[in-house]
């Protein structure tokens, strides 16, 4: 509740509107210590609801054509064992959902998380950490990192980058994403102090990684499901808002861009990363921000 209350996110439906309608909490079905586990979230202008599931708010404007064309991975279950999801990965077989899905969760863990993998290789090691990186070369360019204020860390996937602003800093720490599968992994990461993910082998076979990590500052992160392009948060509300690797990933990058100055106060600054590497199966080359001749 701590982010709920400090942040109040509003309705992303009526922000689009020009209506900034805060969000109350409508239904707690599940609890713990100041955490909201399982309920609903409603705006008292429009009626809209937003669940909030294994923690994580569902704040996106599309709700119900997100959730429907979403299933597998809101729906898809963590806490299978290695024989049983290898079984299941192997009948659904390439290309499937549940492929696709495991090989997003790889790749993403293993940058993010593979350097604290006590049983990661040395290679292993050593080609993880790119968001990191990113992340340092950003922070390095400002002399007022380290202050109380509030950080939006925009396209967090599986959390590491929010983790790591909050061991430099010294405020609430929000990561936002819209691949619930990978705020999941965040979110388990956050409540059990524990990265759990299948990394991919060779083919369909994977090996579970399970493993404890120690990240000063994780009770001052939190994570919502949200569209970058479409923010439930007030407008001039933020001093520093983060978009790491992330806007070469999206249809609409100018989208995101707009909507991440809406929500800087005057002032305000974006730490903006991107490796540039623009693909048609991500963004139509109209959007693209340079990389072709027009």
């Amino acid at each position: 509740y701590t982010h709920f209350e400090a942040i109040g996110p509003v309705c992303p439906v009526c922000r689009g509107q020009g209506d900034e309608s805060p969000l109350t909490v409508q239904t707690v079905v599940e609890e713990a210590p100041g955490d909201l586990i399982e309920g609903v979230l409603g705006c008292p202008l429009c009626l809209r609801e937003y669940p909030v599931l294994d923690g994580i708010p569902m704040l996106v404007p599309t709700i119900r054509h997100h959730i429907q064309h979403n299933t597998a991975a809101i729906l898809y279950r963590d806490d299978l064992s290695p024989v049983v999801e290898s079984i299941l990965g192997d009948c659904a077989g390439p290309g499937s959902q549940l492929d696709i899905l495991r090989q997003h969760l790889s790749n993403y863990c293993s940058d993010h998380w593979g350097d604290l993998d006590p049983e990661a290789s040395e290679n292993e090691r050593l080609s993880s950490g790119a968001v990191c990186r990113a992340l340092e070369r950003a922070l390095c360019l400002d002399e007022d990192v380290g202050g109380d204020e509030p950080v939006v860390d925009l396209g967090c996937s599986v959390g590491r980058s929010s983790f790591a602003i909050a061991e430099r800093t010294e405020g609430l720490v929000l990561g936002m994403d819209l691949n619930f599968s990978m705020l999941r992994v965040a979110s388990r990461v956050l409540r059990s102090g524990r990265v759990r993910y299948p990394r991919r082998r060779v083919g369909l076979v994977y090996d579970r990684r399970d493993f404890d990590v120690n990240l000063p500052g994780a009770d001052r992160v939190d994570f919502w499901h949200c569209d970058v392009t479409a923010l439930p948060l007030s407008a001039g509300s933020l001093g520093r808002v983060l978009s790491l690797n992330l806007i070469d990933c999206l249809p609409d990058p100018r989208a995101h861009l707009r909507a991440a100055r809406q929500i800087l106060r005057p002032g305000g600054k974006l730490h903006l990363c991107t490796p540039f590497d623009w693909s048609v199966a991500a963004t139509p080359i109209e959007s693209w921000v340079g990389g072709h001749s027009q």
